[in-house]
């Protein structure tokens, strides 16, 4: 493994690779880490270092930590070194939500060198949700796709998870949960306001450093794609609305540099939030040209659009962005039954939805 080398100017910037190695300065004692999502569409994730001196004595806090995998660890282990450092001065994490390529590493850092890790406490569900021995990923997906009309696919899911040997390395409790609009003083000049943003899980939090016009935005204001809704063991009743709600909250908020936790850094977080609802805007009239074309189950509307970045039908999707998509559809489908657009029925354990 290269040896990643401290950088002023972040190449990602001029649209270089912004998975690439390194660690790079993006203001003034804030550094962005990208660290390795081996097997996963995202191929890395942002870890930020932020100087945390206190009394003449060096250390660090982290936003976000990384998944819990051998490679991940040592590339942040020689990234902390670049920067003069090394782990055991890692004071503590904040980490904006629960997945695991955000938090697992976080606890297993812990276990070694003693870092205090912090969560929104929106996580405490799902984190108590996650470390039961008894919980199966795939309990909460495989009966919401056949509510969904997706019986095949739930059925594949199902199968799939019964071969799966649940990794639990990195999931435990944090040392404290943080709540909304708490203060996070780092080092002696530097103060994080914690922002409860629910949509991508429900215990999500954004941290804004209003006085350097920063905002550390884990996975609820991506620049490039959209981030997953409701991805979670303890889903809520409408998390694209939820969701919805934190962006418009966010656009109400000064204007910040976006620190995404995938993706480069360089945009501006107002017009990538009014990306963002423009976007889900348009899937929202997609979702209801189909059901007034016909289609009356998640699975069938989501058939009817577009998905990623490329088109791509629903049909060339993986198993798991296939799932993705018929559960984002399902939500869309909720926001319209809010709104009035919609009614929704069910029938033999199926959810079907038709004009109001």
């Amino acid at each position: 493994m290269v040896a990643p080398t401290v950088t002023d100017d972040d190449p990602s910037l001029s649209g270089a690779d912004w998975t690439a190695a390194g660690v790079f300065r993006v203001a003034e004692g804030v550094y962005r880490i990208p660290l390795p999502l081996p097997n996963d569409g995202l191929r890395a994730v942002n870890v930020y270092a932020v100087a945390d001196e206190r009394g003449g004595d060096p250390g660090w806090t982290l936003v976000d930590a990384g998944w819990a995998l051998e490679e991940s660890r040592a590339l942040l282990d020689r990234a902390m070194r670049a920067l003069g450092s090394d782990l055991r001065e890692v004071r503590r994490f904040l980490v904006t939500h629960s997945h695991r390529d955000h938090y697992t590493q976080a606890i297993t850092i812990r276990r070694e060198f003693g870092a205090e890790v912090l969560i929104g406490v929106g996580e405490r569900v799902n984190l108590e949700r996650v470390i039961d021995p008894d919980h199966a990923e795939s309990q909460n997906s495989v009966p919401r796709l056949r509510r969904a009309g997706a019986p095949e696919l739930a059925a594949a899911i199902e199968r799939a998870g019964r071969d799966h040997v649940r990794d639990m390395n990195g999931w435990l409790l944090p040392d404290g949960y943080l709540e909304d609009r708490a203060k996070v003083v780092v080092g002696e000049s530097r103060t994080l306001e914690v922002i409860e943003t629910p949509g991508h899980t429900r215990g999500h939090v954004v941290f804004a450093d209003e006085v350097n016009d920063l905002l550390f935005a884990g996975d609820h204001v991506l620049p490039r794609i959209t981030p997953s809704i409701g991805l979670e063991p303890v889903p809520t009743p409408s998390p694209l609305s939820a969701f919805l709600t934190s962006l418009q909250l966010i656009r109400e908020r000064p204007d910040a540099a976006l620190l995404p936790a995938h993706g480069p850094v360089g945009r501006r977080v107002h017009e990538r939030v009014d990306e963002l609802l423009a976007h889900h805007g348009a899937r929202l009239d997609a979702s209801l040209a189909a059901v007034r074309e016909g289609r009356h189950t998640p699975h069938l509307v989501a058939q009817a659009l577009p998905w990623t970045r490329r088109n791509h039908a629903l049909a060339d999707l993986d198993r798991w962005n296939a799932m993705l998509a018929i559960l984002e559809t399902q939500h869309h489908l909720e926001v319209l039954v809010e709104r009035g657009a919609l009614t929704r029925t069910e029938q033999e354990g199926v959810l079907h939805y038709a004009l109001a």
